[in-house]
């Protein structure tokens, strides 16, 4: 009997052990199943970063001396760029900088600054909002119409929700991707009525300043605005960074006078013929500095359909350079040889008319 059960359970084992063998072929040739949440039209990183990218731009601001940089998202093809109120603000002049340009990101990031911030246009403010920490820049001398980031309804961005954030990091490479998740909600964040958060552990830090917070569908659904990087009694914190909600931005917008839809549908990444963009409803003149500065509201008007989305262009592949850090200093001191050449130049004409005279 002992012999009989003994040669059972054998026979158990080598049954087992097939099965578990047979398990391991499975897994190796099908691999692990896809997170029950990802949703089934959701495009990889790599092409939301590709058709996202491009309407990502470097904000620079400067009163001189003294010089700020951030990262804004084009919300209209003619040039309107969404961006910080902080990036734009000189807290010892309590005033906006007096100067301000917006970089285009070229075809390629290659580390290389002479490329990578060779297409300069200058910007003028439109209206900013200290408290909501949102402003609205316009740019100038523009040639064609520039590419938009869709705007998303954050009411469909659950917690645990994949997002991912362009920018600029101090330190960082220009453009910079990084990835993350929703990790909770903010209503009035810092007692600030109307001040709508996504809270989110995507990695953020100075530079990523007025960036877009990017759904899974490649819109945005929020602006990159703080970070919580260290406690009251010294304590380092970690992954703890807020975007204000593209639902906040939304409504501010539409007391400047510029109508924004979120975007009607889901299209896949690289083709936004289905995205919405916003049309601006009226010149609203530029603002001065002071707490939440409402300027008139021009008459609404509907939102029209664009199909100017760029093609993806992944970045990756062999040959590429390595992406290194930009230096702010040395951009600026780039700009102030500009701004030095156009007032000689100035100079010139001038002598020269006075001769002619």
């Amino acid at each position: 009997m002992e012999k009989d059960m003994r040669g059972e359970t054998d026979t158990n084992r080598y049954v087992v052990r097939y099965v578990l063998v047979c398990l391991s072929l499975v897994w190796a040739v099908v691999g692990p199943a896809p997170w029950p949440d990802a949703p089934a039209r959701a495009s990889t990183p790599a092409q939301i970063y590709a058709a996202a990218a491009p309407a990502v731009v470097l904000v620079v601001a400067s009163s001189g001396s003294d010089v700020m940089s951030g990262t804004g998202s084009i919300i209209d093809p003619t040039g309107l760029v969404l961006t910080n109120s902080h990036v734009i603000f000189d807290k010892d002049a309590k005033a906006p900088y007096r100067s301000m340009w917006v970089f285009l990101r070229p075809d390629r990031v290659t580390g290389n600054e002479k490329t990578d911030l060779a297409l300069r246009l200058q910007a003028t403010l439109v209206a900013h909002d200290p408290e909501l920490d949102l402003a609205l820049l316009k740019v100038t001398g523009l040639s064609k119409a520039l590419p938009v980031l869709p705007m998303g309804d954050p009411a469909t961005i659950a917690i645990g929700s994949r997002v991912l954030a362009i920018g600029h990091p101090e330190q960082g490479g220009l453009w910079s991707l990084t990835t993350g998740v929703i990790s909770a909600e903010w209503e009035n964040f810092t007692q600030v009525p109307g001040k709508h958060v996504f809270q989110t552990e995507t990695g953020l830090n100075r530079g990523n300043s007025g960036g877009p917070l990017i759904d899974e569908n490649g819109q945005q659904i929020g602006v990159n605005t703080s970070m919580a990087r260290k406690a009251k009694d010294g304590l380092a914190i970690t992954s703890i960074s807020f975007a204000v909600k593209s639902s906040v931005a939304k409504e501010w917008l539409a007391k400047q006078g510029v109508q924004v839809a979120y975007a009607k549908s889901f299209p896949p990444a690289g083709q936004g013929k289905d995205s919405v963009a916003p049309q601006v409803g009226g010149t609203v003149p530029p603002t001065d500095s002071g707490p939440r500065q409402a300027l008139p509201s021009a008459k609404p008007q509907p939102a029209k359909v664009l199909e100017n989305q760029p093609e993806a262009k992944p970045e990756t592949g062999p040959g590429l350079p390595p992406v290194r850090p930009f230096s702010l200093d040395r951009l600026m001191r780039g700009l102030a040889q500009v701004s030095e050449d156009l007032e000689s130049q100035m100079e010139q004409m001038q002598e020269e008319i006075r001769k002619r005279r």
